[in-house]
């Protein structure tokens, strides 16, 4: 069991590998009733197309992940749902572009609770009758995130920057892609990327590290995994270029909804050069959009923008973009004021004063973080599977400049590299 102080934060992060390769981090936190835990493979839904070392390459329907996910929670005895509920803890699980997070929240049975987290996920149950039965479920939600003009406005503005990268496709797959799901390539997936060696587990709380990683071992001790290979994820070249400058979504909207952005092109990076890239990119979405801008008293002034209005930047090792914007009554004048003032600024550079109290801000928020279980847990599994370390993103931000912000801005606002989605009323 490695032991890891980090003295600014007055944190103590263990961590240990299990023989089969399970990853297994434990943050105490004294005092703290909550304990939140999350039990996450490196597998999303755009890894659709693979080999695992000593294997055959396979590609598989778009959705899958998100399908496997789904299919978890079903036991022989019942749904899982109701164990956990049992045990006074509530659950849940998700699927991003990159990872599948299953977790449970809980005050009291902590030891039960992590048992049942685990031994569901480690043990799936697809039979031919249950997977038919999901993809009637998983289509209504298909159909319902159709009709969504936010999601919608999202996935428009990716499908516009991405014409290959899976990046671009729903995380949930479409109804044709679902339909050629069968119980056999959920098995092929899940025995792929759901080896110990590819997922981490995270426990955050009340809770004695020896007591939950003894736990852990005898837990996995009980179980047979063989030694599996590296996962050789495989993805088609990427034209440099946006895929198409503007796309126009038509669904029934009382205010027109605009999202722009920049596709990135510094990409390959990893470790904490990635994590400091993204922290400044970051900070330089908040220099421009945030509510303390002028930019964005301007726009709302002019009232081209609402409370609705926002950003933010999600990147991975190969591939990265920015989403800005909201709803909007008229999306070419919001973007031929936001065009005009960020090439003025471009010019100009950021302000000293305006670049300290935005970096300042990211700190306060980023140590507010430190008291939810919830953030904690999220936010250092999203780091630790990139390459990076949450704990460390202190010092990283303190080490960015002024310099390092406006470079960051020449880089990333390349207008050769901007899209917009639109999702306006039919006509």
């Amino acid at each position: 069991m490695d032991k890891i102080h980090y003295e600014q934060l007055q944190e103590t992060l263990y961590h240990e590998v299990m023989d089969n390769g399970l990853q297994v981090y434990v943050l105490p936190k004294p005092g703290f009733k909550k304990t939140y835990a999350t039990f996450t493979t490196k597998y999303g839904s755009i890894d659709n197309h693979f080999r695992v070392e000593g294997q055959e390459e396979i590609s598989v329907p778009d959705g899958i992940a998100h399908f496997l996910e789904h299919k978890m929670f079903e036991e022989p005895e019942g749904d899982i749902f109701a164990t956990f509920a049992s045990q006074g803890a509530s659950a849940n699980a998700f699927t991003s572009f990159d990872q599948t997070s299953y977790l449970f929240s809980a005050t009291e049975n902590i030891p039960a609770n992590l048992e049942t987290l685990i031994n569901f996920v480690q043990n799936p149950y697809f039979t031919d009758q249950n997977v038919e039965k999901e993809k009637g479920i998983i289509g209504q939600e298909i159909g319902m995130y159709a009709d969504n003009p936010d999601w919608r406005v999202y996935f428009g503005l990716i499908e516009a920057m991405y014409k290959t990268h899976p990046v671009h496709i729903d995380i949930a797959g479409t109804v044709e892609s679902i339909g050629t799901i069968t119980k056999e390539t959920l098995y092929t997936c899940y025995n792929a990327f759901y080896h110990p060696s590819n997922m981490l587990l995270f426990i955050v709380g009340g809770v004695e590290p020896e007591e939950v990683f003894e736990l852990v071992r005898t837990n996995q001790a009980k179980k047979n995994y063989q030694p599996q290979g590296e996962i050789d994820r495989l993805f088609e070249d990427e034209p440099a270029g946006v895929n198409e400058r503007r796309r126009v979504t038509r669904l029934p909207v009382s205010l027109p909804k605009c999202l722009f952005g920049f596709k990135e092109t510094r990409l390959g990076i990893t470790g904490e050069e990635r994590v400091k890239q993204d922290l400044t990119t970051k900070l330089v979405l908040d220099l421009l959009f945030g509510s303390s801008t002028e930019l964005y008293q301007k726009l709302y002034d002019m009232d081209l923008i609402s409370d609705s209005f926002g950003h933010e930047y999600n990147s991975d090792p190969n591939y990265a973009f920015s989403a800005i914007g909201g709803d909007t009554r008229d999306p070419d004048e919001l973007l031929r004021v936001v065009t005009e003032e960020i090439n003025t600024l471009m010019e100009a550079g950021f302000k000293a004063e305006n670049f300290e109290r935005a970096r300042k801000k990211k700190i306060g928020g980023y140590l507010r973080m430190m008291n939810s279980p919830e953030n904690i847990a999220h936010e250092f599994t999203r780091y630790r599977l990139r390459g990076g370390d949450f704990f460390n993103v202190l010092p990283l931000y303190e080490s960015i400049t002024l310099e390092d912000v406006n470079q960051r801005l020449r880089d990333h606002i390349n207008w050769d590299q901007l899209a917009v989605s639109l999702v306006v009323s039919p006509e």
